[in-house]
């Protein structure tokens, strides 16, 4: 059986890892929420739907892969 220590600084770097995991998803989603922010503040309403839009197709294609498993 290996030592606590060595089970203790694996469970830590695997906590690290998924922070870190977590950290680069919210710092994209609020990039994403910014940036369609922005483009509604410089061209207005078309800057609010033509990406929402333009995203339709992929979001499509993402849950037909998803059900696919």
């Amino acid at each position: 059986m290996p030592p606590a220590e060595t089970i203790d600084a694996h469970t830590n770097n695997d906590a690290a890892r998924e922070n870190r995991r977590d950290a680069k998803i919210i710092l994209a989603v609020l990039a994403g929420a910014l940036l369609w922010g922005g483009a509604f503040l410089i061209w207005g309403v078309p800057g609010l739907y033509i990406p929402a839009l333009a995203a339709v197709p992929v979001i499509w294609l993402l849950l037909i892969l998803i059900s696919r498993g």
